[in-house]
């Protein structure tokens, strides 16, 4: 068994409830590799794209890796080696944090930097309170009388991370790689253009509307230590680019956030399997990215996974059964 077919029998034996997903309805989508290699651990070179006329819902997952159980000494620092981002654009602001949203369960936080690579213009909404000029926003969850940060968003230029809930034998786990959710455009990077982010804290949904048109909702199914699942809902988004993206960082094996990717295909009998920088693309019912090794570079960050593309609305999971 190869390391990549270890790694996905780990992430199936978790994954119940997308094994009794009905794969007649799955939608193939198309998953390009626009990755470029680099020297810097801090720049997003990887680039998966996935396009489709059909596709109107689809589910992002966040799962541990795993070899998660082995990790010893996790290591999440910036690592600036080799890294020149003098030339990159500046937009000054000035710092600020605030909480503008919190009940028992979930608060979200919002920070300001004191610069960023984009004008913060974006308004964030919960109900009637309504923020500007946020660069990033963090949900917090309450979880054994901790609270744990599980999904960062960046309303400049739609970037999104997610996690699951940390495993027993660690405390926290890093974020890793990145996803854009809507029409992806080009603006000196990926990007996700938007009119504004809104949060419904009773449904734990995520509504989203596109400068370039149209909407989507992304709402949390399920977070537990294992994954966290979000099904995303696209309402008259246009299909002349990309839908969404996968972006992260690779530089070598042992110092990435993503290395690897497998994936399969309408009716096919086993799944594909690739080193990142090798993928020559793929027409893709799942999408499974992430690494078979620990690397000095986010060693807990979780894999990602893209799947159940549908032309209908999605189904929730069903609660597993009691052992």
């Amino acid at each position: 068994m190869t390391r990549i077919a270890f790694a996905l029998v780990a992430l199936l034996a978790i994954l119940p409830a997308a094994r009794a997903y009905d794969l007649a309805n799955e939608v193939p989508v198309k998953v390009e590799n626009r990755s470029e290699p680099v020297l810097c651990a801090e720049k997003d070179n990887i680039d998966l794209s996935f396009l489709s006329p059909d596709v109107k819902s689809f589910r992002i997952q966040s799962v541990h890796p795993a070899y998660i159980g082995s990790i010893v000494v996790d290591r999440w620092a910036p690592d600036f080696t080799s890294c020149d981002m003098s030339h990159d654009p500046s937009f000054a602001a000035e710092a600020r944090r605030v909480t503008f949203f919190e009940n028992t369960e979930i608060w979200l936080t919002g920070y300001t930097y004191p610069s960023f690579w984009r004008p913060a213009t974006v308004p964030v909404r919960v109900g009637d309170r309504v923020e500007r000029g946020l660069h990033v926003v963090q949900l917090w969850v309450r979880h054994q009388e901790r609270a744990e940060e599980v999904i960062a968003f960046y309303p400049p230029d739609g970037y999104w991370r997610a996690r699951p809930l940390p495993p027993q034998n660690l405390r926290w786990t890093a974020y890793g790689s990145s996803f854009l959710v809507g029409p992806v455009d080009f603006k000196l990077r990926p990007v996700v253009e938007l009119n504004e982010i809104a949060f419904d804290p009773k449904t734990k949904t995520f509504t989203l509307s596109f400068k370039a048109g149209g909407s989507a909702t992304m709402r949390i199914d399920t977070l537990d230590p294992d994954r966290i699942i979000l099904d995303v809902t696209y309402d008259g988004v246009p299909r002349d680019r990309p839908f969404a993206a996968i972006r992260s960082m690779y530089v070598t094996e042992f110092n990435s956030d993503t290395a690897h990717v497998a994936w399969r295909t309408k009716n096919g009998q086993a799944w594909g399997e690739s080193r990142v920088m090798d993928f020559k693309g793929a027409d893709a019912t799942e999408f499974w990215t992430g690494r078979l090794m620990p690397s000095r570079h986010n060693t807990s960050a979780p894999d990602t996974v893209f799947g159940r593309f549908s032309k209908g609305l999605p189904e929730p999971s069903k609660p597993a059964a009691a052992k």
